[in-house]
């Protein structure tokens, strides 16, 4: 209304000029005459301006109350801000469910055609979008209007239930039946289709949009043709071994039973466990197998994937499948090419011709020379010492052994893809490993196809992986494929949802930042013995008779995580204080064009510009200038 309206309590049967009802509280319009009782007054859209929902009440107002029912509306209510207009969720759905009167043959229920500004998500194909939609304010249904010709019969056959019709629920399965879909075994949610002579239920999916076929033929993992039984039923997958509850395709001329998604396991693959391809074999055959993923066992008498070069390998057929573990591509019938993985070329003098520096030729040192402990190696940034190496006449360039010998391209359980040997062309500040989520030098490092960086510590680390703070074996665990998203580390009692390595008899995790850290260190202005790593009082079961503290920050330290000691003098230190942020890096380093890393090894602490702590860690990181600030 164009002008304002007085509220009208208790009047004696007002007229509404909107649904021409007679009410007995209102608003009144005494300059037109106008009348309109109170639900009427307030269009569930608002017409003209936008209800937002707020679900942490109005800024500023500690009691909003509805403008319909009078109630507060405390946390959660439909707000016009230039109004200053509130409704609470009963009078909202009251309002939406007083103007639908569009009728559907698929509900029984009056819906609105409504226009979601925002994303909402479709009750039938289960994806979010925006744009037009049905809505139920009753049972809060909500359709997008593209899935609506899906619904044009109310009542379908099915090739999986030939023998009666199938009918459209909009308000989920009876509780009668089973609550998932009898084929997939996806929750059926509002949305299915039913027949209630057998109790049998069909997602919208298998009902329509993508119907399961009857008979699979021409398939990698067997001969013959397979046949679907759509019931719930128990059994053990042929294909992979695990167990099945519903809807199993059948061979009745081999007795072989399998999951539907099975049926399309690949018959030729590479993972990234395994250097070379894998085979599905069916059955696996007599022995004491262990899948080389998940190093659980292997029932033989079922399918898996086996080496041809390795008899002792095998992997389940759900581990060798899964997006982690296998890059999705099929090679039955693909040629197996021989890549050249050498890092490097001998010559005829003995000397080699490494891909890191070809510019110059390399020469072998084998004699034992100990080395000063400033000569470091230029792939992984550690002392050389008396390590056998590589070393270039030409010029500083050098090499432990080991570090020369890494080959170009590695397969590891970091990626499902084959990582690419890389040296060199980016800072610290660019150089993050996605394993330990540490920035590191610029010398060696394994990249994958999307250009994310691993440092050649955590590449170093291979299952089943020994650490001494833990008496079992540790495995890698993606926590993406695993019922419990998030886990503690033993090492800093940090909680992650990123990837660990854990134990598969006891619940120890440790991250790739401590499964890392070297166990023995120098810190020479601090100590003049050997640092060595401490597993805390988990580990050794002791309780500390008082409390630890660092002498580098002077803070007191959680006795229950790691820490490094000296068992001479009895000097305790945090790990963070003893390795600092950066990893596999040298002093000179460049971080970005503004800073670069210098050694923090002086008789005196330097003081970080911000927070005025003294610098911990093995390296400051300095802004260049006219005067050199750590951070």
């Amino acid at each position: 209304h164009e002008h304002p309206l007085c509220r009208i309590s208790n009047g004696d049967g007002l007229e509404c000029d909107a649904c021409d009802g007679s009410y007995r509280d209102g608003f009144f319009c005494d300059e037109c005459k106008f009348t309109v009782h109170r639900k009427c007054a307030f269009h569930p859209f608002h017409l003209g301006h936008d209800l937002k929902l707020l679900t942490t009440g109005i800024p500023g107002n500690t009691d909003p109350k509805c403008h319909i029912c009078g109630k507060n509306t405390k946390r959660l209510l439909f707000h016009c801000s230039e109004c200053n207009l509130s409704l609470d969720i009963d009078c909202m759905v009251d309002a939406m469910s007083s103007q639908a009167n569009l009728k559907m043959s698929w509900h029984h229920h009056p819906m609105l055609l409504v226009n979601f500004n925002d994303c909402f998500k479709c009750d039938f194909c289960g994806f979010t979008s925006a744009g037009n939609g049905y809505f139920c304010p009753l049972c809060r249904l909500v359709v997008h209007e593209s899935c609506v010709y899906v619904f044009d019969s109310p009542e379908i056959t099915h090739d999986c239930h030939a023998k009666h019709s199938l009918k459209l629920l909009t308000q989920g399965a009876p509780d009668y039946t089973d609550l998932k879909c009898h084929l997939c075994g996806v929750n059926t949610g509002n949305l299915l289709y039913h027949c209630d002579i057998c109790k049998f239920n069909l997602d919208p999916d298998c009902a329509i949009r993508r119907p399961p076929p009857v008979y699979l033929s021409n398939l990698k993992i067997h001969e013959h043709t397979l046949v679907l039984i759509p019931r719930l039923v128990s059994f053990v997958c042929d294909a992979c071994g695990e167990k099945g509850d519903r809807a199993p395709y059948v061979c009745f001329q081999c007795n072989f039973m399998i999951h539907g998604y099975c049926a399309d396991l690949p018959r030729v693959i590479h993972i990234n466990r395994h250097d070379h391809r894998v085979s599905y074999t069916y059955p696996l055959g007599p022995g004491e197998w262990k899948c080389g993923v998940c190093w659980e066992g292997i029932d033989w008498s079922c399918g898996a994937y086996s080496c041809p070069n390795c008899p002792h390998y095998a992997v389940h057929s759900r581990c060798a499948t899964r997006p982690d573990v296998w890059e999705g591509e099929e090679l039955d019938g693909v040629p197996e090419e021989v890549e050249d993985i050498e890092p490097f070329k001998t010559n005829d003098d003995n000397k080699i011709t490494h891909f890191a520096h070809e510019e110059h030729n390399l020469s072998f040192e084998k004699d034992g020379i100990a080395l000063e402990e400033s000569v470091f190696c230029d792939a992984c940034a550690r002392p050389i010492g008396s390590n056998t190496f590589y070393s270039c006449s030409d010029c500083s360039f050098i090499l432990h052994e080991t570090c020369a010998n890494l080959p170009k391209k590695k397969r590891h359980f970091l990626s499902a893809k084959p990582l690419t040997l890389t040296y060199g062309g980016e800072s610290l500040r660019t150089n993050e490993c996605y394993a330990c989520f540490q920035r590191f030098g610029g010398g060696f490092k394994y990249r994958d196809k999307y250009g994310e960086v691993v440092d050649l510590l955590c590449i170093s680390i291979t299952e089943p992986f020994v650490h001494g703070s833990h008496p079992h074996p540790l495995f890698y665990i993606n926590v993406e494929h695993d019922e419990e998203l998030t886990k503690t580390c033993q090492g800093c009692g940090i909680r992650t949802e990123e990837m660990v390595l854990g134990c598969t008899k006891c619940r120890f995790f440790l991250d790739f930042r401590c499964a890392t850290l070297p166990l023995t260190v120098r810190l020479d202005r601090y100590d003049d013995h050997p640092l060595t790593l401490c597993y805390g009082e988990k580990a050794s079961g002791e309780k500390a008779s008082g409390k630890y503290w660092c002498d580098i920050c002077e803070r007191e330290k959680d006795p229950e995580t790691w820490f490094y000691a000296c068992k001479d003098c009895g000097v305790t230190l945090h790990v963070f204080c003893v390795v600092g942020d950066f990893k596999c890096a040298r002093s000179g380093d460049v971080f970005d064009n503004e800073h670069k890393l210098l050694s923090n090894s002086g008789s005196s602490r330097p003081t970080c510009r911000n927070c005025h702590c003294h610098c911990p860690g093995p390296f400051t990181l300095r802004k260049t200038g006219e005067k050199e600030e750590s951070f």
